[in-house]
């Protein structure tokens, strides 16, 4: 008979945390523990779920449920999960940000899920790290922590001792990533058919759709913004896009990328691709046709720039999102 190895996965019931996201991650564990197996060496993992809440204000953040029964440790893993509505703010993180900043110093990882990642990234413990929200957050998260790497393409980043997932439902990618790295891939496989979910290695790319910015104050950028809007991005010579937005070509180089984060060329391929990928979905056109449609008369020239952008073909982009 083998030894058995139990490692430990806290919630955080903060203020506005999504219970269906913490209950869904209590089940997941509970199915992923029945498929623990013996290791290389006969010993076998599963996975104890935990959540811990401040029940009021001014007392200890504490244990208030208990997958198992027996003598409690300290998680290894605390989550903090999303939230359906808006970020915490900085005054309904600060009871617990000592708590997490103590977990993480005492060897514990932390890992966050959609807008959890503003409360763990109001511990600084983010400083200079790459990390992903929900593709929504972007630019209120930028604004928010201007010293954090973020990169919203992707869906999961673990970083080891710190783990972030994008979307609301991002919670069972993290689940199962959590059932990978304690209990083995044979696990997670098993689990995520039951669940029937795809295992990790999606992108949140693949579901994000382009939100440009437009509250950065530049009249002529925001001016040439919506005759790109307009025209959907198939005008890309510099010379016009300047006389159109009424400056100099360098000056609106320098303006526009400090504006929107991006080049016009960059810009131009994202309204393009955005404009491609509603044409996959709701049409039957080809890939060609489309191509052609959106301003590339080279449609390999198109499916690179796509792949590159959604992380998918024009044709397993429409595989998996058409509707016609």
């Amino acid at each position: 008979m083998s030894d058995m190895y139990v490692a430990e996965v806290g919630l955080l019931l903060y203020p506005g945390a999504q219970m269906s996201a913490v209950l869904g991650l209590t089940d997941l564990f509970a199915i992923a523990n029945r498929f623990a197996e013996p290791g290389s060496e006969g010993l076998s993992t599963s996975i104890r779920l935990s959540h811990w809440q401040q029940k009021s204000p001014g007392m200890p953040i504490e244990r208030c449920f208990d997958s198992m029964q027996g003598e409690p440790g300290s998680p290894d893993v605390m989550v903090l999960p999303p939230t359906l509505g808006d970020p915490a703010t900085a005054e309904v993180v600060a009871p617990y940000i000592e708590w997490m900043r103590q977990h993480h110093k005492t060897g514990g990882t932390l890992a966050s899920i959609c807008a959890g990642a503003f409360v763990l990234a109001e511990t600084g413990l983010l400083e200079g790290r790459k990390v992903t929200t929900h593709w929504l957050y972007e630019e209120k998260f930028q604004q928010r922590f201007p010293t954090v790497n973020l990169d919203i393409d992707r869906l999961i980043i673990d970083d080891g001792d710190i783990l972030t997932a994008g979307g609301v439902m991002a919670w069972t990618d993290l689940g199962l990533k959590l059932v990978d790295r304690f209990m083995g891939p044979s696990a997670m496989i098993q689990t995520a058919r039951i669940l029937l979910v795809d295992p990790p290695g999606r992108e949140q790319r693949y579901y994000s759709v382009f939100s440009p910015k437009l509250m950065h104050g530049d009249s002529a950028v925001l001016k040439l913004q919506h005759w790109l809007q307009e025209t959907e991005g198939k005008e890309v010579r510099l010379d016009r896009l300047a006389a159109v937005a009424g400056l100099q070509e360098r000056t609106l180089q320098r303006r526009f990328q400090k504006a929107t984060g991006m080049t016009t060329s960059e810009y131009c391929q994202r309204l393009r691709v955005g404009r491609s990928q509603e044409l996959l979905r709701f049409s039957r056109q080809s890939v060609e046709s489309i191509s052609w449609e959106v301003g590339y008369q080279d449609p390999g020239f198109f499916r690179k720039i796509f792949v590159r952008i959604v992380g998918l073909s024009p044709s397993e982009y429409r595989q998996r999102f058409g509707v016609g």
